[in-house]
């Protein structure tokens, strides 16, 4: 039970955590167009990235999967430089598509996010006995952590939309832009040469 607690604690600190900026600034692009109402959308959006950060985290620690952490580290801010851009096509906010496309950014890029944390993650786990519950408290955590954010943006949203009565289309440009600007830089600082 204590090393289920131990690595929750890890996969949830990898998250909540300033050092974590670039995994952040993706879970708050993805999360910008939703509002509270549209919860059950955001759960499986967050849902569909916590697969393919579960998935990569898998298959490095099971030495299935092994890529240059230069590549990985530059990869990180473009997935979120092109989530924000997503964000520019959103002009209505009626998500009548049961799999919108943002879902599957979301399952694609989770699986590169996974891979920033792989490595890391595999070292602390090791390889001996109880691998996949420790893997798996580790990504309950993540999961739980990017919950938290994702409460704190809704509620973000709500206070600035309702109380402040912005736009909720020029909230999302005004917040992706600047999210944009952040991971172009990033990624710009970390081109693999």
């Amino acid at each position: 039970m204590d090393a289920i607690k131990i690595y929750f604690d890890i996969g949830f600190a990898h998250i909540v955590n300033w050092t974590a900026l670039d995994h952040i600034l993706f879970i708050v692009a993805l999360s910008l167009r939703y509002q509270f109402t549209d919860w059950k959308k955001l759960l499986v959006l967050i849902t569909a990235f916590t697969i393919g950060h579960t998935t990569t985290l898998a298959l490095v620690v099971f030495n299935v999967l092994h890529l240059s952490k230069a590549w990985i580290e530059f990869l990180i801010p473009v997935t979120i430089a092109v989530t924000a851009i997503s964000n520019f096509f959103v002009k209505k906010f009626t998500f009548r598509s049961k799999f919108p496309l943002i879902y599957f950014f979301a399952l694609i890029f989770g699986l590169i996010h996974g891979l920033g944390f792989s490595n890391d993650l595999k070292s602390l786990i090791g390889n001996g006995a109880g691998v996949v519950v420790k893997l798996l408290a580790a990504n309950l955590g993540i999961e739980a952590g990017q919950i938290c954010f994702v409460i704190g943006i809704l509620l973000i949203t709500a206070i600035t939309i309702g109380i402040f009565k912005v736009s909720r289309r020029d909230y999302l440009l005004f917040v992706s832009s600047g999210i944009f600007a952040l991971a172009a830089e990033m990624a710009f600082e970390r081109i693999p040469w």
